[in-house]
């Protein structure tokens, strides 16, 4: 269901939202990916989208800002993963 991209980069980036780690493995990275719906989109055009109809204001962020959000983890291709805690 997730690229290898988004699981590598959330296990590798995963101390950015959580405090002690969740996953130590591919697999349970992309277990916990699952059960957290987790949401992979194309572009910072698709993040501000998702989190804004997920009820976050976003409307004064600029999209650097929303990079740097600790749910948001920006993947070498150019997408980007959402976790939300």
């Amino acid at each position: 269901m997730y690229t290898e991209e988004s699981i590598e980069a959330f296990l590798k980036e995963q101390g950015r939202l959580y405090d002690e780690p969740v996953a130590e493995t591919v697999e349970e990275a992309e277990e916990f990916l699952e059960d957290c719906m987790a949401v992979e989109v194309k572009n910072i055009k698709e993040v501000r989208k998702y989190l804004d109809e997920a009820g976050a204001d976003v409307s004064g962020m600029s999209d650097e800002e929303l990079e740097e959000a600790c749910e948001v983890f920006t993947l070498p291709s150019g997408g980007y993963l959402i976790v939300e805690g």
